[in-house]
């Protein structure tokens, strides 16, 4: 697993969960029930506590993207210690609507700032650069993912690049077979694991085409796969789904890509974004 180090220890071990295998797993686990006594004590005491030996803990540590424990630690204490501490406030049932608006639009803002701290801004440049250069661009999700698609379609549309999404999933396996290395496909997937959005990406792959994935997994089937890997973070509460809270970092992650698309193609995009303005302008009252 190729992770950069950064300020993040919670949210990577967040995103990347599923891809650990179990003995990762109970170290994660630990980290995430007691990230004071992890801050506090020695990478001895933590492999103690586990049950497992100290180097079982130094892997992990440069699994998830740290050069050792110490280096961790001081980023995890950072982390718990902040005014973001990475705690949400769960809903209760005793929760009024005030309450339970503001929880949500504060998990919301928490999403959008873990996500902005995870992302690869190396990917997003590389990413635009696709989109930009693309003879087509064509979007894939399926089930909540394909209302993402249907609302990238309608940003990207503006740009004047020749964009689709197919809302059928028959249908999108069957336009994916007639795309080719000219052409650029944004896959969205929260898992990056479902059969769906795996069988576009292996037709993807037999015709040569570009990719770009949008997944909440960095180690997924897909991101494994993708030449371009967008990650957002989202949390699942007892109200909310993960995949719901990841709509909404999705949206986002498009929406700076629509606007870099812009910004970069220069003349050719005010152009075309003054086109739509003006087809469009008859139509209000």
């Amino acid at each position: 697993m190729d992770i950069k180090e950064n300020k993040h220890c919670l949210i990577r071990i967040r995103s990347n969960y599923p891809s650990f295998t179990q003995t990762e797993r109970r170290v994660a686990d630990y980290i995430m029930e007691h990230p004071q006594r992890v801050v506090n004590g020695s990478i001895n005491e933590v492999a103690d506590d586990i049950g497992i030996a100290v180097s079982t803990v130094f892997r992990f540590c440069k699994t998830i993207g740290f050069k050792g424990y110490q280096a961790m630690k001081i980023v995890l204490a950072t982390e718990i210690n902040g005014p973001e501490n990475g705690r949400q406030e769960s809903i209760a049932e005793t929760d009024n609507e005030a309450k339970v608006t503001e929880k949500i639009f504060r998990e919301n803002m928490k999403t959008l700032e873990e996500t902005l701290g995870v992302l690869d801004m190396e990917a997003v440049r590389a990413a635009v650069e696709l989109l930009t250069g693309a003879r087509k661009v064509e979007f894939f999700g399926f089930g909540g993912s394909n209302l993402i698609a249907m609302e990238a379609y309608l940003k990207l549309i503006r740009t004047g690049i020749p964009v689709y999404a197919q809302s059928d999933s028959h249908m999108q396996v069957v336009s994916a077979s007639q795309m080719t290395d000219s052409d650029v496909a944004v896959l969205i997937s929260h898992s990056g694991a479902t059969r769906d959005i795996l069988d576009v990406l292996d037709t993807l792959k037999d015709q040569q085409v570009k990719t770009i994935a949008i997944t909440n997994f960095s180690k997924s089937p897909l991101s494994g796969r993708a030449d371009v890997v967008l990650t957002t973070v989202a949390r699942e509460t007892d109200y909310r789904p993960e995949a719901m809270s990841s709509r909404l970092a999705q949206l986002s992650i498009l929406d700076a890509l629509y606007v870099n698309v812009l910004v970069a193609q220069k003349e050719k995009g005010k152009t075309a974004l003054g086109k739509v303005r003006k087809a469009i302008a008859g139509k209000r009252i």
